[in-house]
């Protein structure tokens, strides 16, 4: 399978709305950190994720996390 692109070398940080989301798996969106469709093509797929309330969040952007989608550090090895 191939490597994902690094989108940045750190998480993105917001404050989401209780629901679904799809992250991006690839590193090629341009809606970073969620999927806008630039995997069309590749092995790649989105991965969804869902929040039961509001909460702030810290979403890997690096494509390295071992607990996607959120942010465990990995950007700090890269």
């Amino acid at each position: 399978m191939a490597e994902p692109v690094i989108a940045d070398t750190k998480p993105v940080v917001t404050t989401l709305e209780a629901g679904d989301y799809y992250w991006c798996t690839c590193g090629q969106s341009a809606n970073q950190p969620f999927c806008d469709g630039g995997h069309k093509g590749t092995d790649f797929t989105p991965m969804k994720f869902t929040l039961e309330t509001q909460k702030q969040v810290a979403l890997c952007a690096c494509k390295g996390t071992a607990n996607p989608p959120f942010c465990d550090g990995a950007h700090t090895k890269l």
